[in-house]
This record gives C-alpha cells, structure tokens and sequence, in this order.
C-alpha cells in the first residue's frame, strides 16, 4: 500500500496531515473529494444499469428463442469453429559458423548474434565472410 493511502484510510495519520491545513483548504479539499465520490458513484450506476439491461435481453432472446423451439446449443452448432492459423514456416539459415566445439552451426540472422561470427567481426571479419552460397 502507498504512502498516501496509508494516511488517507487512516483516521489518526489524516487528523496529523492536516493539522497544518486551513479550515479553507480543507473545506476545498473536501469539496474536491466529494465530487469525485460523486462522479464515481454515477459512473458505477450507469455500468450497473447497463449490465442488467444486456442481462434483461440476454433472458428476452433466450425466452424467444424457447418459444420458437430452438435449442441454444443447437443454434451454437451451425457456427464454423474458427479457422486455426498456422505457425508460419522457420526461417532459411543465413550465415553458417564453426562454433567452440568444431561443429558447424547456421544462423538466420535473426535474434542474436553467435558468440563466433561476433568474434570473428571484432577481428576485422565481415558478416559477409559467414554467407552460404544460394544456387
């Protein structure tokens, strides 16, 4: 919990805060305060109104769907499952390497860079000398 909550919940740590306040300024303090309280009170209503409104039609379309004998399942079925996308394909190696090992490595050029060729490149290599030859 903050600082400030920790004043503000607290009755006793208030009442020392604003020992050093006018009456002015905690009388605009409060008027402050009580308007967001106001405001969030509303804003609170107004999402309750409207979650019992989607809730009233909710039941509304439900009742007429039973009067018309239609199972809700049933009209959930007819949907086509959503198509699935597919991971796209890896991407074609790039650059081949020997690592520490002796075993030849390839790389992307995607993501970081290996150990190796970063070596090589601060010994004045180019990241040209790892391409492998298309045909």
């Amino acid at each position: 919990m903050s600082d400030f909550l920790r004043v503000f919940l607290n009755v006793r740590s208030l009442r020392a805060v604003t020992r050093e306040l006018t009456l002015e300024q905690l009388n605009e303090g409060f008027e402050k305060l009580a308007a967001i309280v106001e405001e969030r009170r509303e804003s609170e209503e107004s999402m309750r109104k409207q979650q019992e409104e989607r809730t009233r039609k909710i039941s509304e379309y439900k009742e007429l769907l039973r009067a018309e004998g239609i199972d809700i399942a049933e009209l959930l079925q007819g949907q086509p499952e959503a198509e699935k996308t597919s991971k796209r394909a890896p991407r074609p190696a790039k650059y081949r390497y020997t690592d520490a090992d002796g075993q030849e490595q390839t790389w992307t050029g995607q993501g970081r860079q290996p150990v190796p060729i970063r070596e090589a490149i601060a010994q004045g290599k180019s990241l040209d000398d790892f391409l492998i030859e298309r045909q």
